[in-house]
């Protein structure tokens, strides 16, 4: 069930927000909330209810056996236990065919067959939170969950749970247990669940509409001019997409007494690739930061360790996305532009007195980048690079894939993702502020809901590029 569907919209979380604030005490409230979580889930994957029920199952037990044990040894190797059956079975249903594929590559022969597996939809973000809470226990961080319908809800609350943004348990474990729900919080958050929903319906679904037409294209076909207008458009939808989802679920956690962190903060205004990481899924940057990189001994082991741990990190990054070749190049591509930065280039950036050329390259890597994460092939992705680099005509004209309507959403989403924002502070002060809600929000959710609606109404076009993580 996507937020950004009339039966989410105008059904679903109704009736979940009657509900929640017909029951008066806490414990209901968060019945109702892990009751609709697995609804929700169910109705996306019924046949995976029972994968995720068992991973839920699975981080409780191990929860409480790691605060029992007192033992250091005992409990890394709890963990470890614990952290090879998390994986084991998030690369059983994720990379079995990736790397089944990879052996008969290598061996040239099908040594092994492919299985049919279909992705269990979400199951990157909430094995990711999984293990954040044991991790958590072990490390002594956190006490252990006694309450199974709190882990429970932690680990399949709606809002969060099909594409972030991935919330570390330390973070929420208190809002659990108590919270509260102002009118303050549900009105804001049913201004930023509108414009999440406007950002995604309104101006995404336009770009990705054009932007997959012109990636159907072959390489004959597909002109330079062509090739870079598919990657300015994609570039646009998948903020747009992504950010829009990410405003949309922290505006619901706020109808429900949560406080989700920001997962976007103008990503495309980057002077550097080490900007842009700490600006784009900032959710999935801080994970891998505080449970992978500062484990591998981050920045305090010398600079040649520093640089091969940022590697590392990227790597598993571009994995962590999907199970492709050209997933694992884009983590690494990220990585060799991150360490290059560490080494000499974030020194010449630093001192560059034209600082309109760092945002300028930062752009053009973001955009190659896009380029490796959208091809689903290595070939597509070596045949689109070389129309990017090398001048090419193709048969198609730029003209025949653009129309008024897409016109105004280009220019609505390259103002809309950072500069405007940037030239008027006070727009984004305004945007994120809590305790301010006037008419001119109405306004604004006035016109984006109904014309939102009227969009996914006469049109079935919807796609979620996050939804496949």
């Amino acid at each position: 069930m996507l937020f950004s569907s009339l039966i989410f919209i105008w059904f679903f979380l109704p009736a979940v927000f009657f509900f929640y604030h017909l029951v008066p005490w806490r414990q209901g409230k968060n019945l109702i909330l892990l009751a609709s979580s697995l609804f929700f889930y169910t109705w996306g994957e019924p046949r995976y209810i029972f994968l995720m029920l068992t991973s839920i199952a699975i981080n409780y037990v191990f929860g409480f056996a790691l605060a029992k044990v007192s033992n250091k040894s005992w409990g890394a190797g709890l963990l470890t236990i614990c952290l090879v059956i998390n994986l084991g079975l998030l690369t059983y249903f994720k990379y079995f065919n990736f790397l089944i594929e990879l052996i008969n590559h290598i061996f040239t022969a099908e040594t092994i067959s492919l299985k049919d597996i279909s992705l269990p939809i979400g199951i990157s973000f909430y094995t990711f939170q999984a293990l954040s809470y044991v991790i958590d226990v072990y490390r002594g961080d956190i006490g252990v969950q006694k309450n199974p319908i709190y882990l429970a809800l932690y680990i399949s609350f709606f809002p969060q749970l099909i594409a972030g943004p991935i919330v570390k348990y330390h973070d929420i474990e208190a809002q659990i247990e108590v919270r509260s729900t102002t009118l303050n919080m549900q009105a804001y958050g049913i201004k930023r669940f509108s414009y999440g929903l406007g950002k995604k319906v309104i101006l995404s679904n336009a770009f990705a509409q054009a932007a997959d037409r012109i990636f159907a294209l072959s390489g004959v076909e597909l002109g330079t001019l062509l090739i870079w207008f598919g990657i300015l458009l994609y570039t646009l939808q998948i903020y747009f997409d992504f950010s829009g989802y990410s405003d949309m679920a922290i505006g619901l956690g706020k109808m429900f007494g949560f406080n989700f962190m920001e997962n976007f903060r103008y990503p495309y205004l980057s002077d550097s690739i080490s900007e842009f990481w700490r600006r784009w899924h900032i959710s999935l940057s801080t994970w891998f930061k505080e449970y992978l990189y500062i484990p591998l001994g981050g920045n305090r082991k010398g600079l040649s360790r520093t640089c091969a741990n940022l590697f590392i990190v990227f790597m598993a990054t571009g994995l962590w996305h999907g199970a492709s070749v050209t997933f694992v190049l884009w983590g690494m591509y990220y990585g060799v532009l991150l360490v290059a930065e560490r080494l000499f280039l974030g020194k010449w950036l630093k001192k560059n007195p034209w600082k309109w050329l760092n945002h300028v390259y930062a752009m053009i890597a973001v955009m190659f980048g896009w380029m490796l994460f959208r091809a689903e092939r290595l070939s597509t992705a070596k045949m689109w690079l070389g129309n990017m680099i090398r001048w090419s005509r193709g048969t198609d004209s730029l003209w025949m894939y653009v129309n008024p309507r897409l016109f105004f959403c280009i220019a609505a989403g390259i103002l809309l993702c950072g500069p405007l924002q940037h030239l008027l502070p006070g727009l984004t002060e305004r945007l994120y502020r809590e305790d301010k809600f006037d008419l001119l929000d109405v306004v604004i959710m006035a016109a984006i809901l109904p014309y939102s609606t009227m969009l996914l109404v006469s049109n079935t076009y919807n796609p979620f590029i996050y939804f496949r993580f």
